[in-house]
């Protein structure tokens, strides 16, 4: 088997295109393109609307699907998708108190709905995803790779891919940023150039993944196994519905049409994988900052991705910034670039808010470099409801210790004041829109400066298909 790369990935894109052409029978699905179009980006670009995506994530539209909110069909086929797991010997259900051997069942409701929710709840797809991550997982010893990978080459990754502000949005989600422009030729030569030259775990001292990919392989473990447990149990609106995606602010600003390119593959490589194996983990992508030339290339880069994960994006031009991003998220999740209040910047540990601060506050450590912010534990740790398992190795060592869990959040206080988690009528959502969008203050997002003629015939490339890969780094 490949590293991500299954049959399971080509079956859905099939279904994805006979979802697209089959019959509605619901209400209008906010992810799909509008030709509402943004006046100052190329007026062929179409866009997935916002406004509709905020309707349905304020109301409880967004919970189908999920676990607590099953139709009699779809827990039917959780129940018949449980017990072909098992029969197959990819899943092996709870023992009652007092069987021989007792315990808990092998996966949650919640992860076995993930991959049921990305297959529309067909049983056999679902199951043919199921297998092939549960092998994909035995293979490359994810478990074992995130528990003993080195807490420095960790925290290089994370700082070359989306990162956890420590805030959630009104949902309880997790919100991540990534901004690409930091991430240059300069920028990813010198990581390229870390990674070979890193320390590897003892458990995959053999294997014959490239060290980028296990690195990572170990972030999407991070949300999986800390950011989405520990925002499952801090206050919120729907504490029944398990947190199991999260919602990204992708920042554009200030990148040029051939750091786009340059960075194809590093894009690809967390599409595909979480795509593969750690489906419907994606709540939404917020694209602010598009440059001009973003219609030009915008019909290329969604070639790169799953149709599903396309399907979520919102390019947001700088007016629709901060009156879409209230409508998901409190002031107080937003980075202050973007017209919120949060003192977090790219390249931040995470700045948690009081909820999460009661219960994980053990994890933050004292202020660095003087600039008041609270620093944070780095490298992998465990959310065990309870405890923090604190893993990884430093120095070849392994580091090994738990950290009780502070005082537990009541996950149904939905009026928590620092998390603005209270449930919100459409009108309510809209009418503070339009007052944000009023007061807010210009949000800047110079274009880069770039010389026209490189633009120019960059953009000819682009168009006859004349760009390649190795081309475009090599020129870089």
């Amino acid at each position: 088997m490949g590293l991500w790369r299954t049959s399971s990935r080509k079956s859905q894109k099939s279904s994805t295109t006979e979802q697209t052409a089959a019959p509605e029978d619901q209400s209008p699905d906010p992810h799909r393109p509008t030709s509402r179009q943004d006046p100052n980006l190329d007026g062929n670009l179409s866009r997935n609307d916002p406004q509709a995506s905020a309707r349905q994530a304020n109301s409880e539209a967004w919970l189908a699907g999920h676990l607590n909110h099953l139709t009699k069909e779809q827990e039917s086929a959780l129940r018949d998708f449980k017990k072909l797991c098992e029969e197959k010997g990819y899943y092996t259900p709870a023992k009652a108190e007092g069987e021989e051997e007792g315990g808990k069942a092998t996966h949650d409701d919640a992860t076995l709905l993930r991959f049921l929710r990305a297959r529309k709840f067909d049983i056999n797809a679902a199951f043919q995803q199921f297998k092939d991550t549960e092998e994909w997982r035995k293979d490359n010893k994810i478990e074992a790779l995130y528990e003993n990978i080195d807490v420095e080459s960790y925290d290089e990754a994370r700082r070359m891919y989306p990162q956890w502000t420590g805030r959630r949005d009104r949902r309880g989600i997790p919100v991540y940023v990534f901004a690409i422009r930091h991430l240059d030729s300069k920028a990813m030569a010198a990581y390229t150039s870390k990674v070979s030259h890193s320390t590897t775990a003892e458990t995959h001292k053999s294997s014959t993944v490239p060290a980028r990919l296990l690195r990572l392989f170990a972030l999407y473990e991070n949300l999986l196994r800390f950011v989405m447990p520990l925002c499952s149990q801090l206050p919120r609106p729907n504490p029944e519905t398990p947190i199991v995606t999260s919602t990204n602010i992708v920042d554009v600003s200030g990148v040029g049409l051939r750091q786009f390119w340059n960075l194809k593959g590093h894009m690809q490589d967390a599409s595909v994988l979480a795509t593969a194996h750690y489906p419907e983990t994606l709540d939404r992508i917020f694209l602010i900052g598009a440059p001009s030339f973003f219609p030009t290339v915008w019909g290329w880069i969604k070639r790169w991705f799953d149709p599903v994960t396309t399907s979520k994006i919102f390019i947001l031009s700088a007016d629709e910034v901060k009156p879409t991003l209230t409508s998901f998220m409190p002031l107080s999740s937003i980075p202050k670039k973007y017209g919120g209040e949060l003192d977090w910047e790219w390249g931040d540990l995470p700045n948690l808010d009081e909820p999460a601060r009661e219960l994980i506050g053990a994890l933050e450590t004292p202020a660095e470099n003087n600039n008041g912010k609270p620093g944070f534990l780095k490298g992998p740790v465990l959310f065990k409801g309870d405890k923090i398992e604190v893993l990884g190795s430093e120095g070849g060592e392994p580091r090994r210790r738990e950290i009780p869990v502070g005082k537990k959040t009541d996950t149904t206080d939905t009026t928590n004041t620092t998390t603005d988690t209270t449930d919100t009528t459409n009108a309510d959502i809209a009418a503070a829109a339009t007052a944000a969008d009023e007061a807010a203050a210009p949000i800047t997002n110079p274009l880069p400066s770039q010389d026209e003629d490189e633009k120019a015939a960059l953009e000819k490339e682009f168009a006859d298909g004349a760009v390649s890969p190795q081309a475009a780094t090599t020129s870089a």
